[in-house]
This record gives C-alpha cells, sequence and structure tokens, in this order.
C-alpha cells in the first residue's frame, strides 16, 4: 500500500511543480518580440448574445497564417492577450460551430479592448467537426469542479454510478451510497432540477441513466444563497447532454457486459425558432452481493447472546427513461421551455437468509427463509420556463420565471416462507407477506432576477415557493401454520402516514469588485418551513413551524501570476429530512435486525467555512481546498437493542454535533501531446458528539484517485483509472474502505461518426468485501458485506445529423433542499 500511494503522489507533483512556469492561458507560442501591449475582449453568439466559453482566440502577423501567440476563452466569453509588441496584426477567432472571424488589429504600447466580437453559426457535420477549444476532463471554476464527463473515454457503457464515482471529491462506498467530502448530507440534481428519480433509493437510481448520455458533474461545495439552502456537505449537478442547435441530430448506442446492459438514443431538431429534444433508454443490470451478521447482545443477568445470519441476493433490475424538451425563442431576448420526463423501473431480489439465535430461550432460533423481494417505482417531471434577456447592452442582465412538478410513486412488496431449518426444505412454519406503497408529490414555482451594475457588479434576487405532499401506505399479513389456515392482517404493523411540507423562500446576493484583484459576494437567503404529519390509525398528529437566516459569504483574490485565484467562503445551510429518513414503514425480511424512519425528526444546521486555492496553465492545472464543517441538531442514524423481541432497531434522530475538518488537493497534467493526467486526494477528520447517548465517535479516513488518457492517433483512446478510500465513522459505525480499478480502450469508426469501446474493471478479483462494526452499550453487531464488482463490457455508439447554430443558454429550478436516504438497508420507502 505505501509503494501503491507514493506513485499516486507523483501524479499531484508535477502539477503542483510546474504550474507556477505555465499559468498563462494557453498561448501556443510567443511573439518574437515582446512588448508592452494588451489585447482584451468578449466572444459571443451572434444570435443569442451569449458568451461563447471555450472559443480560440489567434494573434497572427499581418500576412503569414502561423499563430503568434494566443488564448482560450473562459466562461464569460473573455479573453487576453498581453506582453504585445507594437504593430499591425489580425486577430482569429474561431470555435465549433461557428464560421471563423478574422479581423485586422493594431496594438499599441497600451491596453486596447475590442470589446463584443460576435461569431456566427455555421453549418457543420457533426461527425467531422474538428474541436479546436477541446474542454479538460476536470475544470477548476471559482465556486465549483466540473468533471467533463464525455471527454473520458471510460465511461461509455456505464452508469451515472460509474461517472460519480471517478468525479473529485465524491465518493461511493461499497452499497453505492454517495458521499462528498466526508458525509452523505449531500443534494444531487439533474440538469440544475431535482428529479422524482432520485427521490427513492439514490444507489439503484443512479444505475438507471446511463452514462452515455452525461455530459459532465459539477461539484458546489459551498453554494451560493441562490441555491437552496439544504445540502450541508454540497450539491452535485449532473448535466445531461443536450443540443439546441439549428438543424437535426441525433445518436444511438448499445452496451452489454456481465453487469448490465442497455441501449440508449437521442434525436434533437431545430428548425427557426422552435426546438426538440428527446432521449430514450431502457437498460437490465444484475448486481449479487452475499452478506452476514454476528451480533453479540449483552443481557440485564449478565449472560450474552448470540445473532448469526447469513444473506445471498441475486439483485437484478430493469427499466426505461425517456425525456421530452420543447424550446420556442421567438427572439434573442425572449425564450420558453416545456419538458417531461419520465423512468420505470422494477427489481427482483430473490433472497435465502439463514437466522440463528441463542442466548434467551423463548426467543431462540433456528430457521432458513425463502424470500420473494420485489420493488417497482414509476417517477415523472413535468417543467416549463421563460427567460427574458436583454440583448448586448446588458448581457448579464435577465429575469426567469420557472415551474416544476413532480411525482414519485414506488412499490415495494415482499413474501417469504420459512422453514424450522438451516436448510430451505422441510414443511414451511410460517409465512409473511408485505406491501408498501409510497408517494412524493411536489410543486414549485421560482422566479429570478440579476440587474448588473457597471462592468463586474451584480444584484441576484428571487423567490421559491416548494410545496410537498407525502404518504406511505404499508401492511403486513401473516400466516402461522400451527395456528392459521390463512393470512392474517397484523394490524400493530400496517398503518397509513401523511406528510406535508411548505417551504417558502427569497434570497439576494450582491457581487462586486474592489480594484482589479479582489471580487465580494455578500448573500442572505430567507427560507420559512411548515410540517404536518399524522398517522391514520392513532393519535400520532405533529407539526412543525420555523424560520431560518441564512447567510452567504464569499472573497475572491487574483494573485499576481495570471490564472491564480484564492477564495475563502462561508455559508450556513438547513438538512431538512426527506421521506427515506421520516418513513415508518418497518420491513423485517431479517426481523433481528430492522430498519425504520423517524416522522418526528427536526432540520439540521451546518456552518461551512472554505478556503480554496486554485491556478491552471497550458499544461497543468492545480486546485487546493480545506474546510471546516460544525452541524448542531445532526440528524444520525443509531441503533438500539429490543430485549424484548431480541432484535436491533436501527431508526434516525437529531442526535449529535458533527465537526468535519478536511482538505483536498486536484491536480492535472499534460506530459507530452494526447496524455492526459489527472489525480485527486483528499483527507478529513470526522469528530461526532452526542449528549444524548453519551458517547463521541472520531476518525481520519483519505480517499485517492488517478485518471490517464492517451491517444495514439486519431482514432484510437486508452484509458486507465484507479483509487482507494480509507472507510468512515458514523455515530456508532465504523466501516472499511475499499479499491477500484478500470482499464479501456476506444476506436473511432465510419469517419469518426462512430465509435467502440472495451472495458473491464475490478477484474483481479470477482468482487470486493466491506465491513462495518456498530458499538453500542447493548451489543456490537459485525457486518460483512461481499459485493460482486468484477465487470466486462463492450459498447457501440453511433451519430448522425447535421448542424448549423448555437447552443442557448437556459434557466431550470434547483431543488436542493431536502435530506435524501442512503442506500440499500438504511431505511424504507
Amino acid at each position: 500500500m505505501k509503494q501503491f500511494i507514493t506513485l499516486m503522489l507523483l501524479a499531484l507533483l508535477p502539477a503542483a511543480v510546474t504550474q507556477a512556469q505555465t499559468t498563462s492561458p494557453a498561448p501556443t507560442s510567443a511573439p518574437s518580440a515582446k512588448g508592452t501591449g494588451r489585447l482584451t475582449g468578449r466572444v459571443l453568439d451572434a444570435a443569442t448574445q451569449k458568451p461563447i466559453e471555450y472559443a480560440t482566440v489567434a494573434l497572427l502577423s499581418a500576412t503569414g497564417t502561423a499563430p503568434l501567440t494566443g488564448a482560450t476563452c473562459d466562461e464569460q466569453g473573455r479573453f487576453e492577450l498581453k506582453e504585445l509588441p507594437a504593430g499591425s496584426f489580425r486577430l482569429q477567432i474561431s470555435f465549433v460551430g461557428y464560421t471563423t472571424r478574422v479581423e485586422p488589429v493594431s496594438v499599441t504600447e497600451a491596453s486596447t479592448e475590442l470589446g463584443a466580437l460576435a461569431l456566427t453559426a455555421s453549418a457543420q457535420n457533426l461527425a467531422g467537426v474538428t474541436v479546436t477549444g477541446e474542454k479538460p476532463v476536470v475544470e477548476t471554476k471559482p465556486d465549483r469542479l466540473v468533471y467533463n464527463a464525455e471527454q473520458d473515454p471510460s465511461n461509455t457503457g456505464g452508469t451515472a454510478a460509474d461517472i460519480l464515482r471517478k468525479t473529485p471529491l465524491v465518493n461511493l462506498d461499497g452499497e453505492g451510497n454517495v458521499q462528498l467530502r466526508g458525509t452523505s448530507n449531500v443534494r444531487i440534481l439533474i440538469n440544475n432540477k431535482p428529479s422524482a428519480l432520485l427521490s427513492g433509493n439514490l444507489a439503484d437510481a443512479l444505475k438507471q441513466i446511463p452514462a452515455d448520455q452525461i455530459k459532465a458533474i459539477e461539484v458546489v461545495t459551498a453554494p451560493s444563497a441562490k441555491y437552496d439552502a439544504e445540502g450541508s456537505g454540497g450539491v452535485i449537478n449532473i448535466v445531461l447532454k443536450k443540443n439546441s442547435l439549428q438543424g437535426m441530430s441525433g445518436n444511438v448506442g448499445i452496451n452489454g457486459g456481465n453487469r448490465n446492459q442497455g441501449i440508449n438514443g437521442a434525436l434533437n431538431a431545430k428548425r427557426g425558432v422552435v426546438g426538440i429534444n428527446t432521449k430514450l433508454s431502457g437498460f437490465q443490470s444484475l448486481y449479487p452481493f452475499k452478506s452476514s451478521t454476528n451480533r453479540t447482545n449483552y443481557l440485564p443477568n449478565g449472560a450474552t447472546g448470540q445473532l448469526t445470519e447469513r444473506t445471498t441476493s441475486r439483485n437484478q433490475g430493469q427499466g426505461g427513461y425517456g425525456q421530452v424538451e420543447l424550446t420556442y425563442d421567438p427572439s434573442p431576448q425572449h425564450s420558453f421551455t416545456l419538458s417531461g420526463n419520465s423512468n420505470l423501473y422494477k427489481s427482483n431480489a430473490p433472497q435465502e437468509l439463514f437466522n440463528q439465535y441463542i442466548g434467551q430461550s423463548q426467543l431462540d432460533t433456528l430457521y432458513s427463509r425463502d424470500i420473494n423481494r420485489r420493488d417497482e417505482s414509476r417517477n415523472y417531471d413535468l417543467n416549463a420556463g421563460y427567460t427574458r434577456t436583454f440583448g448586448e447592452k446588458q448581457p448579464r442582465r435577465e429575469w426567469s420565471v420557472l415551474a416544476q412538478h413532480t411525482n414519485s410513486r414506488s412499490r415495494e412488496k415482499y413474501r417469504l416462507d420459512q422453514f424450522p431449518t438451516s436448510e430451505l426444505r422441510g414443511p414451511i412454519e410460517y409465512q409473511e407477506a408485505s406491501h408498501n406503497l409510497a408517494r412524493n408529490l411536489e410543486t414549485t414555482f421560482q422566479t429570478d432576477y440579476t440587474q448588473p451594475f457597471g462592468e463586474k457588479n451584480t444584484l441576484e434576487m428571487g423567490a421559491k415557493h416548494i410545496r410537498r405532499q407525502v404518504s406511505s401506505d404499508y401492511t403486513v399479513d401473516t400466516l402461522l401454520a400451527s395456528e392459521q389456515s390463512t393470512f392474517v392482517r397484523s394490524a400493530l404493523r400496517s398503518n397509513r402516514f401523511n406528510y406535508h411540507q411548505n417551504v417558502l423562500a427569497a434570497y439576494g446576493t450582491y457581487n462586486f469588485a474592489l480594484g482589479k484583484k479582489h471580487t465580494l459576494s455578500l448573500g442572505t437567503r430567507l427560507e420559512r418551513t411548515a410540517i404536518e404529519g399524522e398517522f391514520q390509525s392513532e393519535d400520532g398528529r405533529f407539526q412543525n413551524n420555523y424560520l431560518n437566516v441564512l447567510p452567504n459569504l464569499s472573497a475572491t483574490r487574483t494573485l499576481k501570476k495570471e490564472g491564480q485565484t484564492l477564495r475563502l467562503s462561508y455559508s450556513r445551510r438547513i438538512q431538512r429530512p426527506q421521506i427515506y429518513f421520516l418513513n415508518p414503514y418497518v420491513n423485517q425480511v431479517t426481523p433481528n435486525s430492522v430498519n425504520f424512519g423517524n416522522p418526528k425528526l427536526r432540520p439540521e444546521i451546518a456552518d461551512l467555512v472554505e478556503l480554496t486555492y486554485s491556478t491552471f496553465g497550458e499544461k497543468t492545472s492545480f486546485n487546493a481546498s480545506g474546510f471546516v464543517r460544525r452541524t448542531g441538531n445532526s440528524i444520525e442514524r443509531f441503533s438500539q437493542y429490543n430485549e424484548a423481541l431480541a432484535r436491533n432497531e436501527t431508526t434516525y434522530a437529531n442526535l449529535a454535533t458533527a465537526s468535519i475538518y478536511g482538505v483536498n488537493l486536484y491536480g492535472s497534467w499534460k506530459p507530452v501531446k494526447g496524455w492526459d493526467l489527472s489525480s485527486n486526494l483528499s483527507g478529513d477528520y470526522t469528530n461526532l458528539r452526542s449528549p444524548v447517548l453519551r458517547r463521541p465517535n472520531r476518525r481520519a479516513s483519505m480517499y485517492m484517485s488517478v485518471n490517464s488518457s492517451y491517444k495514439l492517433g486519431k482514432t484510437y483512446t486508452l484509458q486507465g483509472y484507479g483509487g482507494f478510500w480509507t472507510g468512515g465513522v458514523e455515530l456508532q459505525t465504523r466501516y472499511s474502505g475499499g479499491l477500484y480499478y478500470g482499464l479501456s480502450a476506444k476506436k473511432l469508426l465510419l469517419a469518426e461518426k462512430a465509435d467502440f469501446t472495451v472495458g473491464i474493471n475490478n477484474f483481479l478479483a470477482p468482487g470486493r468485501e466491506f465491513r462495518s462494526t456498530t458499538t453500542t452499550p447493548d451489543f456490537i453487531n459485525q457486518g460483512v458485506f461481499y459485493s460482486y464488482q468484477r465487470s466486462i463490457r463492450a459498447s457501440f455508439n453511433y451519430r448522425f445529423g447535421k448542424v448549423d447554430g448555437g447552443q442557448r443558454q437556459r434557466r431550470t429550478i434547483r431543488n436542493d433542499d431536502s435530506k435524501g436516504g442512503g442506500g440499500s438497508g438504511q431505511g424504507q420507502q
């Protein structure tokens, strides 16, 4: 392991050592004689007046064609060429999908501002485009880190879970649960909007999104006041591919392997002011696992009880996803969008369970169970929006009105047969059938307005209303063969739970510059929450109202060398519990270890301070950050022993104060043309304290990943990646980490209209073992989860069509205000 860590660290050293020598923004070569002249300007789309990020600007001599120097535009379309000699030159501006523009320019000994330079869209064959300003795999921006998944060939044929595992700062544990810088309190969005697809079991949902439809993953660790105040760990935004260019284009893809198989396609068309974007995909997956539990209970009489459980499962899933988006742009200043998406997911998880408990004679057990478990979820989202811009004279002024309605419907059911031996044979002594129907309706209205003041100052403000209606209807029927002939409803284990939540929010943020080196952002978000809940068959009605003022501050300094920035930020965020944590349904497939939610959870408040340094150059980039996050009234999972039923009961409560201290280093390097190398290293220290349970829990953890790709000529790309994490800690539990790795090769075909990719992951062993230990005053529980992870896949993708226009930015709703659920086994919906 020491040798492995040493090799991984070497990937960071070149970026850290050489960045100081390469901090100018991607010049191709320097003029033969340096001077004091400087050219600045901004590249815009001629039709939409929006900035063109990554447009390439090159300075040519008056007669030649070889570039003397150049730069790539930033996210605002701005560029700067400096240390230029006086004289007459030509400025060449180009980007994929646009006609190249060449302008004569005169350079003096002073600075010359060229103003807005517009590019006109040109007809291009998608398959034959040569991208001049190609995005790097990972970008470090002032407020976020962006993993451009479409630039990584190893993602072809995979799922969103595969992509997130390779995203800097993000980690997935053995069961697929997402963590961001040491916490699972993270909100995941799709195209800046919440999705009903992600409202249930997040680990399963991420396996339903094809990697071929994902453009990028944005990681926002310190969101501004414009974001909903939810997600103490930050926000992860999954950006799907879309096309608003004139003409028609699309793609189809198919992939197969031992873990998942699927087919996906997209068709995009725009003619004049009307456009349509569509996506459709279907998939099958197979993720078998086996697990074991050994628990020692400490009984009041000084004796101990011993539980042994073993489970094997062959988890199979299938489903599909579809999306339609209509756009109407009657003029460059007005844009309308109407979209809808839906998904269906079905899983079948046949299980075999062995159970033996010894220690309390009246509760001692020895049996095996044959379990048939089936889940089904149907979700859809409807969105409508209008965006108003104000032309070239006020390019940053904008007003938008947005609405969204989401519906999530989940059915979970199982049936089991219990045998009085350690094997699945003999007479059935007990049967059980359970059904849980959960619904989640959410309606959102939102408006945002941005008013610029001068060149660099802006005021952002807006308001939002979210209305949620959640219900869970669950039943359990039992049949004891020695006493009954038919199934009988269990009144104690059946009920209906209704939950209503209304959130009203308003925010304001002022961004301004202090001189040429400093920019500041001062913002505040005000949120009022009203909650009501009740159980149908008991006097369980409750309500709660609270008002929160959530400030957000940041200061950015541009350092002496071009491309180097230092940013300090503070934010206060709120974490509301979602249905996964609230649902009181008790799943007793394994009756000695049960999980259920707590409908009376209160929100938690987190304070975050973060310091970030970033720099970039022609061949390197480097980002370093340190943070402190303190969460009061933290929602924690905890377990207690029920002696009367001889079972471990796990639920959630506001139990602790959580403090996390962490650092993150990310570096990328291009040693030679065609070779990209990047590495991410994160470390954090978690300190959990619970006055209620009278215990602390602490642990230092580390996560590291390396990603490398190499282009062989124009048509071949080789890629390899790997990483490890050392595990983590919860209030009562410590769990182990793991290792992952993969290799892939990609070949462009049919005049670059198609590609074929083969990949293999975690091939040195059929699976990986993850261990956890839960310690309470009443018992010690040791769990082992073995996940079969070796996978091989092949995929083929074909692109078609012609386009001839520029993309237009559109506003979307971001509901990132509720604490999402974990993966398998951490609560039921």
